[in-house]
């Protein structure tokens, strides 16, 4: 699989483009601010029916303008070619068609074109809270689950329903227990799921994790990855008991997998206070690698893999290691976007695989 085509249309900076890629490697170079990490998001948005950067659609139409659209052709199996479609017009419903037809769910298209994206936003994954964290762990299993996107979508749906009764219940001082209780137990019920599915991803991702980090970093730092929730302690309907005055304090619900995390360690302790900005750097991208890997084994197709402006703040040793895992017969199709084209074209060189370089103006 991999694409061979991309038609954008007023996506972000880009009035309009059309690109015809390599099945390898594809580059893209040129000064900050041409257009190169939209190209890449537009791919994304492919794939993910969202941009990895603004989730909010209409936020991605170009200036001026009154809609987006983004079409690529992708060469599967048996040479059969499929074309997605995504555009968004002010004021109307996002559209997203496969072949011609419209998706009426746009979980239904979630895996069908599996890609991994590896940026410098990512390092959000280290600073920011755990809802980023958690955001990933939901990202690669649904890539390749799509009943777990489903119980996490209805779970979603509960919970945003049980803080909303716990407000009116704030509200107009009054509590029914009994109608509290409905929710409680169907929270309770997609929890479990849920939990032994991110159980079973952290046993799965962890070596493969693991065994990315030691290849990146020549097996000179030990990391750790480390499932935090409140349901290893106690099942749900336990903590929703517990805490329920709390939650009738604070108007939400304050225990649940929705506050399940992913504790980062390095050498035993948190990379975010103790690793180095090119540590940091290389467990990021370790991540990706694994996720690729993670999501190849499971689904038997190579994942697209986008590298926005990673080579930065990266030793010429870290990035020989990467390059060298790319390396590999079984990574499928690769788009690399970088400021310095010599850097880019050595880079591509040394995989000793087809590419194509594109100057951005």
């Amino acid at each position: 699989m991999y694409l061979q085509k991309l038609s954008l249309v007023n996506y972000k900076s880009i009035a309009s483009e059309l690109f015809e890629f390599d099945a390898k490697i594809n580059c893209f170079v040129g000064n900050n601010g041409v257009g190169k990490t939209n190209v890449l998001d537009a791919i994304y948005y492919l794939s993910y029916t969202k941009s990895y950067f603004n989730a909010i659609a209409s936020q991605n139409i170009k200036h001026g303008e009154d809609f987006f659209m983004i079409e690529g052709d992708y060469l599967m199996e048996e040479n059969r070619v499929d074309k997605i479609l995504c555009s968004v017009k002010k004021g109307n419903k996002k559209v997203v068609k496969k072949n011609g037809k419209a998706y009426d769910k746009f979980a239904d298209h979630i895996g069908n074109v599996p890609l991994v994206m590896i940026s410098p936003s990512d390092r959000d994954l280290i600073i920011e809270g755990s809802e980023t964290r958690r955001k990933f762990m939901d990202g690669v299993i649904s890539q390749q689950d799509r009943m777990y996107l489903q119980n996490l979508i209805n779970y979603n749906k509960l919970l945003t329903q049980r803080n909303a009764l716990l407000k009116y219940f704030a509200a107009n001082r009054t509590f029914d227990a009994l109608n509290l209780k409905v929710y409680n137990e169907q929270l309770s019920d997609l929890s479990v799921r849920i939990y032994e599915k991110r159980n079973w991803f952290l046993q799965e991702f962890a070596p493969i994790f693991n065994q990315c980090y030691q290849e990146i970093s020549n097996s000179k730092e030990e990391v750790q990855l480390l499932y935090k929730t409140q349901l290893h302690e106690k099942p749900l309907l336990s903590l929703l008991d517990d805490f329920l005055e709390k939650d009738r304090v604070l108007q939400y619900t304050s225990v649940g997998i929705h506050k399940d995390d992913l504790q980062f360690e390095l050498n035993g302790y948190p990379i975010k206070k103790f690793g180095s900005q090119g540590q940091q750097k290389s467990y990021l991208i370790a991540l990706k690698l694994a996720q690729f890997e993670f999501t190849k084994q499971l689904t038997g197709k190579k994942p697209i893999l986008l590298f926005d402006d990673v080579f930065d703040k990266l030793d010429e040793n870290r990035v020989s290691q990467v390059i060298n895992l790319v390396n590999k017969d079984h990574f499928g199709q690769i788009f690399i976007s970088d400021t310095h084209t010599q850097r880019t074209e050595n880079v591509v060189k040394a995989t000793q695989q087809s590419y194509k370089i594109f100057q951005l103006q």
